[in-house]
């Protein structure tokens, strides 16, 4: 699964994700990942693939890979102003909240094709 950091906390290495899939927001401990390598620093704004693991009502992500740092660092404000707007009573909700001028808020989620040219390039730098 692809996710964009929300919120971190580098003191103690724990984080917020909003998960490709709009479901609900995924959280990652550091310490849950105990000695299996290095513990990545995630800053708000940063591309992650991970592996998606629920836990009763909670959604963690594990073994967590920055894929592009600063990927979309305005998300967690975008969202924050989408969050003020009350919806209409009645209402159906929508799974991206809307941006600008009623248009969905866009997460740049890397395709396939991205993916598979960003590996390619990698592996003709090694």
């Amino acid at each position: 699964m692809f996710g964009i950091v929300l919120w971190s906390a580098a003191e103690n290495d724990r984080a917020v994700v909003w998960c490709e899939d709009h479901g609900d927001l995924a959280f990652f401990r550091a310490e849950s990942m105990g000695n299996k390598g290095a513990r990545p620093h995630l800053d708000a704004g940063d591309l992650l693939q991970f592996e998606l693991n629920e836990r009763g009502d909670m959604r963690l992500v594990e073994n967590p890979r920055v894929v592009a740092e600063e990927h979309y660092p305005s998300l967690a404000c975008k969202l924050r102003e989408v969050g003020e707007i009350r919806p209409k009573a009645g209402a159906r909700s929508h799974p991206t909240p809307p941006g600008d001028n009623g248009r969905p808020i866009v997460v740049p989620f890397p395709g396939k094709a991205q993916r598979d040219a960003k590996k390619r390039q990698k592996g003709r730098m090694a």
